[in-house]
């Protein structure tokens, strides 16, 4: 496949993740939950951004170092997710959101939206 291919497959990914995290924006969804998925949506946008370079993203959860290779600058909404990784899932806890739902998933969104030009054009989503 091509590095658009591939990055097509990572933003269908994203895009069922996206629906997750609309139809969970109720704060009695648990937090764990709901950032593990918002987590995956921003790794996975990242790994498409280093795809579209014709490089191949390591196996990492680290945020950061994910986000210096695709050449972004992540807002810290987006980095805050990065306990979800792997000490949600396997600590028990709490492990509250830093920041609100609806902020953490409009920087989500605008994080697709940079990827998606690179990856189909600037006329679609």
């Amino acid at each position: 496949m091509t590095p658009q291919e591939d990055a097509r497959v990572l933003l269908a990914l994203v895009d069922r993740h996206l629906q997750a995290l609309r139809l969970n924006l109720d704060p009695a969804y648990p937090d764990e939950e709901w950032g593990f998925t918002a987590q995956q949506s921003v790794e996975k946008l990242l790994k498409a951004r280093i795809v579209l370079d014709d490089q191949r993203p390591p196996f990492t959860h680290m945020l950061q170092e994910l986000a210096l290779l695709a050449g972004l600058e992540l807002d810290p909404a987006l980095l805050s997710l990065q306990p979800y990784a792997v000490e949600a899932r396997y600590e028990e806890g709490p492990f509250p959101l830093r920041d609100d739902r609806s902020l953490i998933l409009e920087q989500i969104m605008f994080l697709r939206s940079d990827v998606v030009k690179e990856a189909c054009g600037p006329h679609q989503s």
